[in-house]
């Protein structure tokens, strides 16, 4: 081990630590490092392949002889499966196989908790000979009382959704509630308000689904998932497989938001199917399956009490919540620890309430939307109740050094000091326009198992190997700009396999985790590799490898005069990699512990500009300022673009996806992208992304991850936009113009949605 001195933060609030490194490995990024091609605006490496449909997804794919399966569905929420009839099924043209989704002794005792659970699967020559066969199913029901609303799961004598166990599952509470209510009694100003979330759907553009075949003993599986050896571990644990019998591929997949991991019930009934078959099937969930049973984001309420103190700080806060995630779990609601409120002054508790509907799913940043939907109206009520401008308040509250600064850049880009009403609904005429911000912080240093592969070939051709999947964030780019960065190349001389279970270990892509984790491992691999190529080319120069430098596509050695290449004596990358005495040489890395670094957490601020139409209660949100860490970015360009698709996801969060219930019937009413309403190009407002650049030193190259922080602001920062131009705030999501036109009603009255 070498101990090296590497200095991290940001200009202005830099720090120097001191790090081991091994023997053999690259020095730390930090903000001393001078980089060509990381922290640039680099150009997708598989963009082309994408904008002419080239790229393949797992939808895309037809094999020979290939089968289609189908599922059958429970279309009641709750009732016991007294028989199942599939002879007519059987006999129907093209059907060769059909297995149930739970044992076959169940029947007559088996329970299904919401429309849409799963009864059983076929596979038939054609889409339309499988939808046949499965409309000739019998299935015999005992139909049971349900619930499918939050509030009326909670009141005594409601349905159980699970025999045994009542339907609202308490955590642990946090924190002392009587310390916490004796601050807030003692405040200068208090606030308390109830505010609700709805129920988010994930619908990703490619459904869940696989295309499984039959290989050998074992299974080759192409699916649509954030995870390949997630998948390849959940199918070789359900088949009674070793995991090498499973080979998982997912080089393009369309859209996850952290409902794709694992086979899932569906994965699982196709790899059945196709062994029974003894053929490939494919099956694809349809957009009505994927609504109601591949995951969501729970619905919440959430009462929230708290006081500051007559100079504007924080004193305390009590947070309770409840939120239904269907029949599945992880309805809580995140309060982060962005603002500096006392320890003994912050209470929650929280509940997990089940109704019979389809089961939550990890959704982009779960709990945080709803939590600082809450959190962040708060503070802005609070800034109200003591004549404080919101920004101001949130100085005097929050000591993080990254989004002191970030505050200061966003409300300078947004205009806040001039445009904002400094008296809330002050405008006149119909169209109100009003700015409103939010705070987020996310926990992205990554750090877990990982390994990558760089080849270099004689030809000079470089090989990058790792199998995580690329979900769509642009990690393959990510990757390839970290090598390309040590090697001294372009990203477009990389070519990056990623996406299969053969390749190195790689995470689920997902937790904004993937190109923190695997990235240094990449870096590592390269430098191991690049030092062979130096070994090869020291002979030449008549020099040590550890003299030789790479960059623009030469080698040279560097003495120290700072003299570049076009000045000595150098090779092309090409010449120097024609000197190995291979075919070509490999360097492997495995993902190394986390350092110290800056910080644990990211952070971000977002400003949002709105036009209320007081008249019909539409919102639109003109402009939204998006300032953001990711720890040193390795691609701007791709940085950005996850930054405004996180706002337009907000935007919709914010004012307009909503699954609704038919509380009479048990089923979801919109399970369509005609009724369930997702923002489009229209909805979009302009996007400023501020990448705000951080060394921080946890890892050989500097990165966080940036996947789900940019979301979780938007939806809190539109709210106290809302209020900065009509004077009413909105407690409930979606603010739809119903809901915005009652708050005018309202207008300073009850504080609850």
């Amino acid at each position: 081990m070498t101990e090296r001195k590497i200095s991290i933060g940001f200009p202005g609030a830099q720090k120097e630590i001191t790090v081991e490194v091994p023997e053999g490995t690259p020095p730390p990024w930090d903000l001393k490092s001078a980089h060509t091609v990381v922290g640039t605006d680099v150009t997708r490496v598989d963009g082309a392949e994408k904008v002419t449909g080239r790229a393949k997804y797992t939808y895309d794919l037809n094999l020979p002889g290939m089968l289609h399966g189908r599922i059958l569905r429970s279309p009641h929420p709750a009732a016991v499966v007294k028989k199942v009839d599939i002879s007519a099924a059987a006999r129907m043209p093209g059907v060769k196989a059909i297995v149930l989704a739970f044992d076959e002794g169940q029947i007559g005792t088996k329970r299904v908790r919401y429309a849409g659970d799963e009864i059983l699967a076929l596979a038939a020559d054609t889409p339309a000979h499988a939808e046949e066969a499965i409309r000739a199913v019998k299935v015999e029901y005992e139909t049971l009382p349900f619930v499918v609303d939050l509030d009326e799961a909670e009141r005594e004598g409601a349905p159980q959704v699970y025999k045994d166990q009542p339907n609202v599952k308490p955590g642990r509470p946090r924190g002392n509630a009587d310390e916490a209510a004796k601050r807030i009694a003692a405040a200068a100003v208090a606030v308390e308000a109830t505010f609700r979330t709805q129920v988010q759907t994930h619908s990703p553009l490619e459904t869940h689904g696989h295309v499984i075949m039959p290989d050998g003993e074992g299974l080759k599986v192409w699916a649509s998932t954030q995870g390949v050896f997630s998948v390849r571990d959940g199918l070789a644990g359900n088949l009674g497989l070793k995991p090498e019998q499973v080979r998982v591929i997912t080089e393009y997949m369309g859209g996850g938001f952290g409902a794709k991991f694992g086979p899932r019930a569906e994965g699982v009934l196709c790899a059945k199917l196709a062994r029974k078959a003894g053929a490939p099937v494919k099956l694809m969930l349809d957009r009505k399956e994927e609504h109601l049973a591949a995951g969501n984001r729970p619905n919440s309420r959430q009462e929230v009490k708290a006081g500051a103190d007559k100079d504007g700080k924080l004193v305390g806060i009590i947070v309770r919540t409840r939120g239904t995630g269907g029949v599945g779990g992880g309805a809580g609601c995140t309060i982060p620890a962005i603002y500096d409120f006392p320890e003994d002054g912050i209470y929650k508790e929280e509940a997990d309430v089940h109704t019979n509907a389809g089961a939550a799913a990890a959704m982009r940043a779960p709990g945080h939307p709803q939590g600082i939907f809450a959190l962040e109206q708060t503070m802005d009520m609070l800034a109200h109740e003591l004549g404080l401008d919101p920004l101001e308040f949130r100085m005097r509250n929050d000591s993080d050094p990254i989004r002191r600064e970030q505050y200061k850049i966003g409300a300078k880009r947004i205009g806040w000091a001039s445009r904002r009403n400094k008296t809330p609904g002050a405008g006149t005429g119909h169209l109100r326009r009003g700015i409103g911000m939010a705070s987020t912080l996310w926990y992205a240093a990554g750090g877990r198992q990982a390994r990558a592969d760089v080849e270099i070939h004689r030809d000079g051709t470089v090989v990058l190997m790792q199998g995580a999947q690329d979900i769509g964030t642009g990690f393959k780019t990510a990757i390839a700009a970290v090598v390309a960065e040590e090697l001294g190349l372009k990203p477009s001389n990389i070519s990056v396999k990623t996406g299969d279970t053969r390749l190195g270990y790689g995470p689920g892509s997902g937790g904004s985790t993937t190109t923190p984790t695997v990235a240094p491992a990449v870096r590592e691999a390269a430098y191991a590799a690049k030092l062979k190529v130096f070994e090869a080319a020291a002979a030449f120069f008549k020099s040590k490898p550890e003299h030789l430098r790479a960059a623009d596509g030469m080698i040279w050695v560097e003495d120290g005069s700072g003299a570049g290449a076009e000045n000595r004596k150098s090779l092309s990358w090409k010449q120097a990699c024609a000197l190995l005495p291979a075919d070509k040489v490999t360097g492997s890395a495995d993902r190394r512990p986390n350092t110290e670094g800056f910080r644990n957490t990211t952070a971000g601020v977002q400003f949002a500009e709105v036009e209320v139409d007081i008249e019909t209660g539409i919102v639109r949100v003109i402009k939204v300022v998006a300032v953001q860490d990711a720890g040193l970015t390795l691609n701007t360009l791709a940085a950005k673009s996850q930054i405004a698709g996180g706002v337009i996801q907000g935007v919709s969060f914010a004012l307009f996806e909503d699954r609704i219930m038919d509380r009479a019937r048990g089923l979801m009413v919109n399970p369509n992208f005609m009724d369930y309403k997702i923002a489009g190009p229209a909805d979009c407002p302009e996007i400023e992304p501020v990448v705000f650049q951080v060394a921080n030193g946890k890892n050989s190259v500097g990165a966080m991850g940036l996947g789900e922080s940019p979301v979780i602001p938007t939806p809190a920062a539109i709210a106290n936009a809302i209020f900065n131009a009509t004077g009413a705030r909105v407690f409930e999501l979606p603010m739809t113009p119903d809901r915005v036109l009652a708050a005018l009603q309202k207008k300073g009255g009850e504080k609850s949605a």
